[in-house]
C-alpha cells in the first residue's frame, strides 16, 4: 500500500486557496490467470465484486472502451455517478475518471501484471480538489477492499 498526499495553501489575487491531492495504491497477488482477471475487470455491466459499486446502467456483456461514459450506483447513495473510461491497454491497464462532484476530481486506475509469484493487481485512487479529504474519509473503507475483492471474484470464477 502506497499513500501520498499533499496539502497546499496558495495566496493569489488577495484570496487564500486550499489545494489538496491524494494518491493511494493498493496491491494484491492473485492465483487467477491474467485473462480471467482482465475479463472480470472490463465487464462493466457486472460490478457484483466491487465493494463500492452496486449496479450500472451498462447492458450485459458491455466492456470498457476508451471514451465510454456510463453510470454506476454506489452502495453509499442511490444517486448515480458517471464514469468515463480514459484508457484501456488490454490485459494491462484500465483507467477511469469519476464525473460526480464539482470541487473534486477522482481518477481510478487498475493495473494487472503477471509474474512467477502470481498475478498482481494494483488499484490506484487519485483525488484532487477541496472536497477530497471529505470524500476520502467516506470511500476509504471501500477502497481498501477493491483489489482483494477483484482477486477473490476471479478466483471464485475459476473454482465454480
Amino acid at each position: 500500500m502506497i499513500l501520498n498526499f499533499s496539502f497546499k495553501l496558495v495566496a493569489a489575487k488577495g484570496r487564500l486557496f486550499c489545494k489538496f491531492s491524494l494518491f493511494k495504491t493498493y496491491r494484491v497477488v492473485s492465483t487467477a490467470p491474467i485473462d480471467v482477471l482482465w475479463q472480470k475487470l472490463i465487464n462493466i455491466a457486472d460490478v457484483s465484486w466491487h465493494p463500492l459499486f452496486s449496479s450500472t446502467n451498462a447492458p450485459n456483456g458491455s466492456i470498457a472502451k476508451p471514451g465510454l461514459i456510463y453510470q454506476v450506483v454506489t452502495r453509499l447513495t442511490p444517486i448515480p455517478i458517471r464514469l468515463f473510461v480514459e484508457n484501456v491497454r488490454p490485459g494491462e491497464l484500465l483507467s477511469l475518471r469519476v464525473l460526480a462532484i464539482p470541487g473534486m476530481e477522482q481518477k481510478i486506475t487498475y493495473q494487472i501484471e503477471s509474474t512467477l509469484c502470481g498475478t498482481y493487481i494494483s488499484y490506484s485512487v487519485t483525488l484532487k480538489g477541496w472536497l477530497s479529504p471529505l470524500v476520502w474519509l467516506w470511500i476509504k473503507p471501500y477502497s481498501d477492499r477493491v483489489a482483494s475483492e477483484l482477486a477473490q471474484a476471479a478466483e471464485q470464477r475459476l473454482a465454480g
